[in-house]
């Protein structure tokens, strides 16, 4: 049950037992009253019809001596001696207040009617089922709608936590939660936690763009002397380590402009098809492509530039560390990519990928930027990169991209052109990262 439910049902329980104790105990009251005013009656004219009975008067009103439809009890109580009084029901007349007293010649008895007092009884008993019923409707009314501000409130701060989870830790839960109640409390306490957590992660993204800018001007120098180094085996070597220092500074760099959202992308809508095999011809990978039967005209809106290196990135990934040949599969606006080897660890499906976690024992396969990297593209572009492992093994990364309803080819390189787009992905293509 919801927490609303939880309240609500618990509120209307607790109203119907007040408001049923309430109506039990007035019901008893009442009678009790009815019961004693009957008895005081009938006893006074007793008493009444006793002195006249001694004078020699006559009796009457009520008064008879030894009715027969007196009850028995009551004829032995009288007959002892004693005065005393009984409410009878089910006897001849109906329901009545008897009262009886012994004289030298019998049982003198009084009979007071109970009818009445039991409609007045009964008239009450609606009352109070009429009030019960009201008080239990208006009391369950009001639960609800408390139980409803509380959990709606509730709702919310759990929307705007998971939000912030989400990675948009600028969201403030205090001020979509008004009240100054423990639901209030809460939303603080998540605010000020969303707030140290806001800042520690501007420290990391400040510091990442501050040690890749810091690399980039020795870096620079590094490869200039490289360059100048005689031919021979040592020089390429220290040329490719120089290379691969460079792609992670790179690397680093777009990171953090994807973390401080500060990319705009250039959307233009692209023939799906002529994308892809663009993105398989940059990397210069041995790549299966697999093309549904609607995937040939599909058109989708992207920046072209971002695409190769998400795919370039995916591509890379799955060359690396799948064991098995690559398989590219688009159909309409979806694209997979699926590996035959180990999967994606568990840590990737669970918390998404991380930058410098890899999956590889030997952390020189890898410095973990890549998968990163294509999830921050794909949100820029406003696709969705999911990544999930397929059951008869491997590695599935799929990317849904929006659709778009007419291609856009102006402009559009066919694989060896210059700019960004072969930039980006040449790049990946020669200093791959992986997850």
């Amino acid at each position: 049950m919801t927490l609303r439910r939880q309240i609500a049902t618990a509120v209307a329980a607790i109203s119907v037992l007040v408001a049923v104790a309430v109506g039990l105990l007035v019901h008893q009251a009442m009678v009790r009253q009815h019961v004693d005013q009957a008895r005081r009656s009938a006893l006074t004219a007793l008493d009444s019809a006793l002195a006249s009975y001694k004078r020699g008067e006559p009796v009457g009103g009520g008064t008879a001596l030894d009715d027969p439809a007196m009850p028995d009890r009551l004829r032995a109580l009288a007959a002892s001696g004693r005065h005393g009084s009984l409410l009878a029901t089910g006897l001849r007349g109906g329901e009545a207040m008897w009262a009886a007293g012994g004289v030298h010649d019998g049982v003198l008895s009084v009979r007071v009617d109970f009818a009445q007092d039991r409609r007045a009884i009964a008239d009450l008993d609606r009352i109070i089922l009429i009030a019960v019923v009201a008080s239990v409707f208006t009391t369950v009314l009001v639960g609800v709608l408390v139980a409803d501000r509380i959990s709606r409130r509730l709702r919310t701060a759990a929307t705007a936590a998971r939000g912030i989870a989400a990675g948009r830790t600028d969201t403030r839960i205090g001020e979509l939660v008004d009240g100054r109640d423990e639901v209030a409390d809460l939303a603080a306490a998540v605010d000020l936690m969303s707030r140290a957590l806001h800042r520690r992660l501007e420290d990391e993204q400040r510091f990442t763009a501050d040690v890749a800018h810091e690399l980039r001007t020795p870096l620079t120098g590094l490869i200039t002397a490289a360059e100048l180094l005689p031919p021979g085996r040592p020089t390429q070597m220290v040329q490719n380590r120089v290379q691969a220092l460079r792609s992670l500074v790179e690397d680093l760099l777009e990171v953090s402009r994807l973390d401080a959202d500060a990319e705009t992308p250039d959307l233009s809508a692209v023939p799906l098809e002529r994308a892809v095999r663009r993105t398989v011809t940059l990397t210069g990978l041995d790549v299966t492509v697999d093309l549904t039967g609607t995937a040939a005209a599909a058109s989708v809106r992207t920046d072209l530039r971002r695409l190769d290196r998400i795919l370039g990135n995916l591509l890379v990934n799955a060359d690396r560390h799948g064991g098995g040949s690559v398989l590219l599969h688009v159909d309409g606006s979806r694209i997979t990519v699926r590996d035959h080897g180990p999967g994606f660890p568990d840590e990737l499906l669970r918390d998404g990928p991380q930058r410098f976690r890899t999956s590889v024992r030997e952390r020189g396969k890898g410095h973990g930027l890549g998968l990163t990297i294509a999830r921050g593209h794909a949100r820029v572009i406003g696709a969705e990169l999911t990544f999930a492992n397929h059951p008869d093994g491997g590695a599935v990364a799929t990317l849904l991209l929006p659709p778009s309803a007419t291609p856009d080819p102006e402009g559009y390189g066919d694989g060896g052109g210059e700019g960004p787009a072969d930039d980006g992905a040449a790049r990946g293509a020669a200093e791959p990262t992986a997850s």
